[in-house]
Order: structure tokens, then sequence, then C-alpha cells
């Protein structure tokens, strides 16, 4: 496979990371199966594939940890082992020292990489005063919120002034503003000549590389910037407004010419076509026949997870869906209340978390609770199902105002922790048999719901497995599988998928709506606002409150302002350019594109982007308004509810 060059201006000088022919076998196991690619000074290049597609293996090559079983993986036209000198290496893991505050730890990174104190000292605050934790060196670093965290973590990668710097999913887990200032950073970090390799699981972040290779098996199957990997499916996304969005799903989902995806979001279907008047036409006779009503039809460009899907089924990939096998429906319950709660306060000494909080989410319905971290989403949902008691403020859940945390209400709740729940030291059987017996399941259903669990986590015959050893994307899947063994009539899943490949979210929710079919009330939290459109409806949370609410269709269509994207020939120069003029949030960078919010005419701000742009040298290649997109409402939103509790305050 020959490599696809990088995008012109973008990455043009000297090959920084080059990689031929690369193996990696472990006891009879290929985990890398000779892949080639090649990286040039100043690009970002993502690396993108699910768990097991050996991105992984090939990071710790580069990085010098890990011996090649073939091939070659050079830095800088030196062996990888050679360069580790020139090479930055931020883990999944990160191997912070949480007992050691931010300075500390930077210090102590210097120390191992044997540079000058003075020298740790000079780089460490120009790293903490870029990325605006200059104010934090005496903070513990186990007291940091998670994007803090990484971002700490960067600046300990840095602090040895690496030319290569290899980051392996470095920000699962982190809120949308976090995600959005660290891409920034790494943007600004690539101007200045620093090569970036990356793997990411979010379709979204890796459109903000130069370019990315698809990876699967060990294999790249696909390499290119964004644009050509979207251009090359060679198809339209329409977007289908329905009330009835699971029986439209299926009537489409059948094999249809021209049809070559479905998915179902919280207020739409995305429908992937070849051609979209033939499209239209085909998903109206078929949903007419039906007798399924369409409120309307959208057309758009495909996005990049489209491809990604598209490229892994070509060559035999898919994620088992297989049906829930539901005994206990809650059809009779549907459009009830399940969780209620009204003013919800709660007080930590003088620190407020929480303040008027009113959710409602009925049975059958998926809730997306969204907000930066520290905005107080986990305090809430403590409240909510139970775990600790309001300050001030009503609570109803399941049927029960009075005591929350009975049995009887414990029986009919289901909760998947970001940290998983399961037990690392027992096999995946024991775990499922313990869940299974804590909710009084017989021995029978026990068995019926472990033989669906292995086969949706793609785990049959492994049950032997300690839980312990399983990648994490595995992990998650037999914990979500746990978590419902009872069939709950109220489920609570935190950050469900964090980290998990699109094929597997996929499947993730595919079962969680099959679980909203049948009567359950679902409450999610995501950092992932891609997957946040798969909920019915959406609550944005902001400094305790909750600051915006409704579809996401909804919440998109209450936005005032517009959404201009504008390519250039200097993309990060103009964006600093245009953030000069503003408030900075409302300009973010997307790889060659740039997303500017205006509240004012749309027409009118592109010329005015053109103008200031041609000042300062530099061309604009397209300009055009867009729809929004959950992660810049939710930029928007909370930007906006902070600017108002500043006022407030003064």
């Amino acid at each position: 496979m020959t490599p696809a060059e990088p995008p012109s201006g973008i990455g043009n000088g000297a090959v920084a990371i080059r990689v031929a022919g690369l193996q990696k076998n472990y006891a009879g196991v290929k985990a890398v199966r000779g892949i080639d690619f090649e990286v040039r000074k100043g690009e970002i290049f993502g690396l993108i594939g699910p768990d097991g597609a050996g991105k992984t293996t090939t990071f710790q090559i580069l990085a010098g940890v890990m011996e090649a079983t073939a091939g070659t993986a050079t830095i800088f036209n030196m062996a990888a082992r050679e360069a580790r000198q020139e090479t930055g290496y931020l883990t999944q893991t990160f191997s912070l020292y949480p007992d050691l505050t931010v300075a500390e730890n930077i210090r102590y990174v210097g120390d191992l990489r044997l540079i000058p104190r003075a020298e740790i000292e000079l780089r460490g605050n120009r790293y903490l005063t870029m990325f605006d934790m200059d104010r934090f060196t005496d903070r513990l670093a186990g007291r940091l919120s998670g994007g803090m965290k990484q971002k700490l973590a960067l600046a300990c990668a840095l602090v040895a002034q690496p030319q290569v710097l290899l980051l392996d999913e470095p920000t699962t887990g982190v809120d949308p503003v976090s995600r959005r200032e660290f891409w920034d950073t790494l943007a600004h970090l690539a101007i200045d000549g620093l090569t970036i390799l990356v793997a990411t699981p979010y379709l979204d972040e890796a459109e903000r590389c130069h370019r990315v290779a698809l990876m699967h098996e060990g294999t790249i199957h696909q390499t290119g910037t964004p644009s050509e990997l979207r251009g090359s499916l060679g198809a339209k996304r329409l977007e289908v407004h329905t009330a009835a969005l699971s029986e439209a799903e299926d009537v489409l989902s059948g094999h249809h010419d021209g049809i070559l995806d479905v998915q179902r979001f919280g207020d739409r279907l995305d429908v992937i076509v070849r051609e979209p008047v033939e499209g239209q036409r085909q998903v109206k006779l078929l949903l007419g026949a039906a007798n399924i009503a369409i409120d309307s039809v959208r057309v758009d460009e495909p996005a990049l997870e489209n491809t990604f899907v598209a490229t892994l089924r070509a060559i035999g990939r898919e994620v088992k869906s297989p049906r829930y096998p539901g005994l206990h429906p809650h059809r009779d319950i549907m459009g009830q209340i399940a969780i209620g709660a009204t003013n919800l306060t709660r007080h930590f000494g003088a620190f407020t978390a929480v303040q008027d909080v009113s959710v409602e989410v009925k049975y059958g319905e998926i809730y997306g609770l969204l907000g930066a971290n520290g905005a107080g989403k986990t305090t809430t949902i403590k409240m909510l199902c139970g775990l600790i008691e309001p300050s001030t403020g009503r609570m109803e859940l399941a049927g029960e105002s009075g005591s929350l945390r009975s049995r009887e209400v414990r029986q009919k709740l289901g909760y998947m922790s970001q940290k998983f729940s399961l037990y690392d030291d027992l096999t995946i059987s024991e775990n499922l048999n313990f869940f299974g017996g804590v909710y009084g399941l017989s021995s029978d259903e026990i068995e019926t719901k472990k033989r669906w669990v292995l086969e949706f986590a793609g785990l049959e015959g492994k049950e032997t497995a300690l839980t312990g050893s399983l990648p994490g994307g595995w992990k998650q899947r037999v914990a979500f599988g746990a978590s419902i063994m009872h069939e709950p009539s109220v489920l609570f899943l935190d950050e469900p998928t964090s980290g998990v490949d699109p094929l597997a979210r996929r499947a993730f929710w595919r079962m969680i709506n099959q679980l909203a079919d049948m009567g359950t009330a679902i409450l999610v939290t995501t950092h992932y606002l891609e997957e946040a459109e798969q909920c019915n409806r959406l609550g944005f949370m902001v400094a305790g409150s909750i600051v915006a609410e409704g579809t996401p269709g909804g919440v998109k269509r209450a936005q005032t302002g517009h959404l201009i994207e504008t390519i250039t020939t200097e993309p990060q120069r103009a964006a600093d350019i245009l953030r000069t003029d503003g408030e900075r949030w409302r300009i973010s960078l997307f790889g060659d594109r740039i997303h500017n919010v205006t509240d004012g005419d749309a027409e009118t701000s592109m010329r005015e982007t053109r103008a200031t742009l041609a000042a300062a040298g530099i061309g604009v290649l397209e300009a055009r308004e867009i729809p929004w997109s959950l992660e810049d409402v939710f930029i928007a939103v909370v930007e906006k509810a902070k600017r108002e509790e500043r006022l407030a305050a003064k």
C-alpha cells in the first residue's frame, strides 16, 4: 500500500515517522500485519480503529518500548528505540502520580529525562501557561478534573521538547469543552513543527487530523484526509424525521438497492444512499407502503463514521447485536414518570454542587444529561438514583417517592458506572453468575442471560477468561450486560461507551434502543456528543443548573445564531486571527475547516471574515452556513450560561 500524500501546505517537510512492513506477533497472535505509513514533520496524523486493531502495539514500537517482529519503524531516519529522546509518549493511563502536585509531576519527568532543573522550570511554566494551568502548580494531580489531568500529562510529555508526540486515546472521558481546548493546543504545537500521531475512537476528533488511517486487525485499509475518506464513500446522508423511528428503521434496514446504511438517533434516522434524489424517492415509497408518516427529509454529506463503518463492513467486520431475551417488558407503564425530580439542590458545607434541578424521564424514554467536568452531573445522578439525599427538593423514582433506597426500588434499577463495577479477579462467567444471583434470577434465566451477554460481547467460548484480562471495550460490553440481566425498569448509564469504537458503539445503542422500546426509562451521561444525538431528550448542565433542555434537533433549532464553516489556505493562522476580534469559544478548528458561531447575519459574517483574512494575506477557498452540530451547541450553551452568570455576579 502506497502511503497517501499529506494535503497541500500541511506537513510537507521531512518525513518524521516512517513505518514500513511493520509486523508484531504475540505467541502466535498477529497483532500488526505488515503496515506502511508516513507522517511528515508538523502533521497531525490519526490512527483510527476498534479494540484489537493493533494501534497501541504500533505506538509502543514507535515509542521504543517494544521490538517489532519484522519491518521497520523510524523517527527522523533513526530506529525508534534509538530515537526515544526525540519522542514523547502519552499512554491511555497517563502514569501521573496523584499524590504529587502539578509542578512535582513535571519536575519528576524532567529529572528522568536528565533535563537541567532550570530548564524544567522554564519549559514547565511555558506549557502550563499555554494550557491555562499555571494557577494550579501546587494542586495535587489526583484532585484535578479529567481535562486538567490530560493537559498535565501532555505538559509532562512535552517537557523534554520531543520532535514527535505519540498520543494513545488522549481525551477518552474528557468533556467537550476540555477536548476542544486540548485539540486547539495540538494544532498550535503542530504549527510550531511538532509531529503528532494520535489514536482516538472519536470520529469527530479524527476530523481534526490532517490525515487519518483506518486500521483493523493489524492492517491499514484506507489512508487520506478526512474529506478524501468521506468522499470515497460516494454517497449522501439523508436525515429522516419521523415519529415512528423503530418501525421506520426496521423497514429501511431491509436489503434495498441504493440504501447502504441506516442508523437510528434520538429524533431521526440517518440513511446513507448512493444517489440523493432516488434515495429520497425510495425512502418515501418504502415508508409510505408501511403507513409511516415522514415529518421531513434533509440531504447532507456523510460523516467520517459512515466511511469507517462502510470500510469495516466491506472486509466482513460487524459487531453482533443479538436481540435481548427480555422476559419482563415494561410496555404497560410506558409514558408514565420513572424519574421525577423537582428543584433538587445539594450543598456540601458552604459549596452548592447542584441548584434547583428539575428533571422528568418517562418509561420508554432515553434522556441524556450533558455537562462539562464539575458541572454537577455526578451529584445529580447520585440524587436521582437515591444514593444521596438532596438538601432540598422532591424526588420520585420507579413509582416511589418515599424511601428510594428500599429493596423494592433497588430491584427495579440498573446502573453501569464509568469504572465498570465488575470484579477483575473473577471470570466472566463468575461475574455474571454473581450479578444474576444478587438480583434473584433463577438458574435458568441466568444461563439464558449469560449466553446473550457472551454473544453481545463477542466472547462466546471465553467465559472462563478473567475479566481483568479483557481490553476496555470488551469489558464494557460485559459490564453493560451484567447491569441489565434483571431487566430493570429504570437504567442509569454513566458514559457507557467511553473509548469504544464506532461499530461497538452502534451495537450498544441498538441494545439501548431495544430496552427503551420495551419500556425501560434510561438516563445516560456522555462526553461524546455524536452519541448524545442518540437520546430522545437532552439536558445541558452548567455550574450545577440545567440551562437548556429538549430533543437533539430542538436544542439545535433553539440556537439564535448561525454556524459558518470556512476553508482557508492557512487554517491555523486564520483561526488565531479570527479569535482576536471576539470571544475565543466562537472559533474552532477542524483540520482544514474553521467553525465560526455568529449572532449576526450569516452573509454579513462571511463577507467580514473574507475581508479580515484577506487583509492578513489569507485566501478563503470556501465559506458557507452549515447546520449546528451538537458539539457547537454544547459549547455555545455552556459559554453563554457562563457569561450570564458573570454578568449576574457583577
